[in-house]
């Protein structure tokens, strides 16, 4: 996501989205939760936290909130809970990591009930959880990434290696069919999220087509459309048949390029397989607007713990999850099996990831 961090990582919806993996439980189901402590957490509110008659939610997001993508889908799922719970949101996008700090103060003078972070990118802002100025809020914060639990937060964490190497694998199935061997990937600043998504990607293709090579540019903006598309011009232009677009904004200049070359192409995040314009092939689905609807539905029933974790795992969650657009039988079933052994243990992501990916 969602860009791990970003999941760009990169975000629309569903409850049982995809193919039907392990049991499927609704997004509000808690099947891993953890705790920074023996307890289960500081005790929950009602959604007026701050007890001045009303609820207001804040997102600050780092991305674009109309990027029909990732970091939309934290906001559109926003925009439609607090709608239908009569509550005020506040949203702030194109958030600087280096201002997020100031920006979660000033929507905790807002007097918000809840201060979420679209993206695990803005973790520079969970220190004004522990402030007086954010006494009175709650915090929800997800993370693919090793940020640290508090007392004060509650954490939403999804396991990038997952989903990206059943993505890799549902990409191995088409190329493999169209007898393709090199694969591209494009994304944003080079981080360990990024490198480490490539490499995930990369050990998934090599499951199923084991002497291809995979193509990696970091263009340092998830956002720049130019710069993403001119990277991807190039991989094209190296024999690249299968593409990646890890991207935010970028996406779709990148996909709609993609299309012209008949490339295979996955998504950053979100479940787009009824999308025409740009025309996806594989709906890699790390939707950070699934996650945090569930948070929403606990925080409106006052059960929305701080100092927890919500854990999502791919095989046993309705979400993340990877489906393949319009594919064969043969090729959903060989997915879908492929991830129900993920979520069962039988595949060992992390080992294969680092044997692979290498």
């Amino acid at each position: 996501m969602r860009l791990n961090t970003r999941a760009v990582r990169v975000a629309a919806a569903a409850a049982c989205i995809a193919v039907s993996l392990a049991a499927c439980t609704s997004p509000g189901d808690d099947t891993a939760e953890t705790s920074s402590s023996a307890s289960a957490g500081s005790s929950a509110a009602g959604p007026d936290v701050n007890g001045d008659g009303k609820v207001i939610v804040g997102v600050l997001s780092p991305g674009d909130l109309n990027d029909n993508g990732y970091y939309e889908s934290f906001v559109a799922k926003a925009e439609e809970f607090t709608k239908s719970k009569g509550w005020q949101l506040i949203k702030v996008g194109s958030v600087n990591p280096a201002d997020a700090l100031n920006q979660a103060r000033n929507l905790c003078r807002q007097k918000v009930d809840l201060v979420a972070l679209g993206a695990a990118e803005l973790k520079d802002a969970i220190p004004a959880s522990e402030e007086s100025v954010c006494a009175k809020s709650s915090w929800y914060v997800p993370s693919s990434a090793d940020i640290k639990q508090t007392p004060k937060i509650t954490i939403s964490r999804d396991f990038i290696n997952e989903v990206v190497y059943a993505t890799g694998y549902a990409n191995g199935l088409l190329m493999k069919e169209k007898n393709i061997k090199k694969a591209g990937y494009v994304t944003g600043p080079e981080a360990d999220f990024s490198v480490q998504a490539a490499k995930a990607f990369k050990a998934g293709i090599k499951e199923v087509v084991p002497d291809a090579t995979l193509v990696t540019t970091y263009t340092g903006d998830f956002n720049d459309s130019g710069k993403a598309k001119e990277a991807a011009q190039a991989q094209v232009s190296q024999g690249v048949g299968a593409l990646y677009p890890y991207l935010g904004g970028a996406t779709d200049e990148v996909a709609k390029f993609g299309n012209t070359k008949n490339l295979i192409l996955s998504t950053p995040g979100t479940d787009r397989c009824a999308s025409t314009s740009p025309k996806f092939q594989v709906s890699s689905i790390f939707d950070p607007g699934e996650y945090f609807a569930a948070a929403l539905q606990k925080f409106s029933d006052g059960e929305l713990k701080m100092g927890v974790a919500r854990e999502w795992h791919i095989g046993k969650d309705p979400v993340p999850t990877v489906k393949i657009c319009g594919g064969t039988a043969a090729q959903n079933t060989a997915l879908e099996t492929f991830i129900k052994n993920i979520g069962d243990g039988k595949v060992d992501v992390d080992a294969q990831v680092a044997k692979l990916g290498a």
